[in-house]
Parts: C-alpha cells; structure tokens; sequence
C-alpha cells in the first residue's frame, strides 16, 4: 500500500468577520508548522488586539494531522475553540491555525449563538484561502567522500531531490528532502555512498 503523504493546507494568511448583536468576531487564519510558530503568533495577535475581550484559537498540524488543541480563552468551554476546529477539519486542513478575536458588544449570544459566531467568522476566514496541496517529506544531511559525488549526484537527480546547504571539500556534505512515499527507496539508492542523518 502506498504511503499516504499528501495533504492540504493554506497558502497565505486569510481574514473573516462575524458580527452579532454588537460583538465582532475577527478570524485570522495562518499556514504554520511548528509550536513555536502558533505561540509566537498567538501572541503577537493578543498585542496587536489588546483591547478585544477573547482570542480563542485552534490549530493542527503535521501531515497525518494528529497534533492539534483548541483554546476557548475564557468563553464558556466548548463555545469557541471546538467550533473553530470543526471549520478546520470539515474541509480537511493540516498546518494550520485560527484565530477568532471578539471584541464585546455588550450584549451576552449564549452559548449556540457563540457557537455561531466563531464558526461562521472562522467559514469566513478559510472560504477566502487559497487551499494548497502539501507534501510530507523528512530531512536528510547527507555526508560522503569526494569520489563518491557522482553516485551521490545521480541519485538526487534521478529522483528530482533539492539540494541545500552543499559543502564541497576533502568530504562533502548536503541537505535534500525526501516525500515520505520515497523515503525507503531513497535510503536503499544511496546505499553505502553516503552516511545518512535525519534534521
């Protein structure tokens, strides 16, 4: 069975807005890979909207989707975070994240009228990105001798790999990424021509 390493992402950060009974809801969507990379959003997001009541979120990441976490940030608890989540995997993204920011109009919507307001802002949001097709791969640093470049070069070239970071002495070394469904093939081409260590 072949490998399944394909999956959908954003291409660039979109916006929706939701507005009920006074409150606005500001969704901000955003491609990311990392943890580090939603922290640091998400704060950034709670500086710039200092002023707004929420900033309630979810993300998955990773190709097969399995890291994810929906925050309610002090809605009422499931009112907010699932529903952004729900948006996310009813169209099936990975590497993602949405923020939703209220600001309070004063008037309390109840917890389905929450429900709502973070689905419909964060449906608003993810209807105007550009959904992209995202391979899977793993990172590889490849280290071998300078008479074995030739072996080394045909591989990379005959399986269409990138190279990066390429170190050309008395012993050579590069980067390359592999699509996780030509992974094994990859490790069984290089053989014994280069030593092989996964970044």
């Amino acid at each position: 069975m072949e490998l399944q390493d394909q999956y959908r992402s954003i291409a660039a950060p979109s916006e929706g807005l939701f507005k009920d009974n006074g409150s606005r809801f500001i969704a901000l969507a955003y491609p990311v890979e990392t943890e580090e990379e939603v922290r640091s959003i998400v704060a950034g997001l709670r500086k710039e909207y200092h002023d707004a009541r929420h900033h309630c979120y979810a993300y998955r990441l990773g190709y097969k989707g399995d890291l994810w976490r929906a925050s309610d940030d002090g809605e009422p608890s499931g009112s907010a975070g699932r529903p952004i989540l729900g948006q996310i995997d009813s169209i099936g993204l990975s590497d993602i994240l949405v923020v939703v920011v209220r600001y309070f109009g004063g008037i309390k919507l109840g917890i389905p009228g929450l429900i709502r307001a973070y689905k419909t802002s964060t449906a608003d949001a993810l209807s105007s990105a550009r959904i992209v097709d995202k391979i899977a791969s793993r990172h590889f640093r490849l280290q071998f001798e300078y008479l074995s470049m030739n072996a080394v070069m045909k591989v990379l070239k005959d399986m269409d790999l990138p190279q990066r970071a390429q170190n050309f002495g008395e012993s050579c070394s590069l980067e390359t990424s592999v699509r996780l469904a030509s992974v094994e093939d990859f490790i069984q081409r290089i053989g014994n021509t280069a030593k092989l260590e996964e970044i």
